[in-house]
């Protein structure tokens, strides 16, 4: 009867002994596609999923519809690598005030499949004044 109990309780220690692992989702959202890049935070690539893997039409690829398919893909491949806790990073096209169509869908169908959101951060990169407007030194004479 002892040992039964000694294997029950080594069991047990091996089940909490489980630890959450973290990754980074990084969300690339413009008005013609979306791509999603999985990694661990050492920076490994988990899994890469882009709208063209996801639809035939060029013009679907930035939809929501095709955002919550490529989300479902993503968090197959998180799963396989016991991810249960994400970072994301949203990032939209440099110089656009928001991102593309996608990228609430994927975090919403990221939170449904189970996955605790730490925390959401936009990248997007802010241009600083850029090149040279077109006009010459005295601009647009009218």
């Amino acid at each position: 009867m002892m040992e039964n109990e000694e294997i029950k309780e080594e069991k047990i220690i091996e089940k909490k002994a489980k630890k959450d692992i973290e990754a980074y989702v990084n969300i690339y959202t413009s008005f013609n596609n979306t791509i999603v890049h999985a990694t661990d935070l050492s920076g490994k690539t988990i899994a890469k999923v882009t709208g063209g893997m996801t639809t035939k039409q060029s013009r679907l690829k930035a939809n929501p519809t095709v955002a919550m398919f490529i989300s479902k893909r993503i968090s197959e491949s998180l799963k396989e690598n016991h991810v249960s806790h994400i970072y994301i990073r949203i990032r939209a096209k440099t110089g656009n005030p928001a991102p593309g169509p996608g990228a609430s869908a994927i975090i919403k169908s990221l939170t449904r499949e189970g996955f605790k959101i730490i925390s959401i951060t936009d990248i997007t990169r802010v241009p600083r004044g850029g090149p040279k407007k077109k006009g010459g030194r005295r601009g647009r004479r009218v």
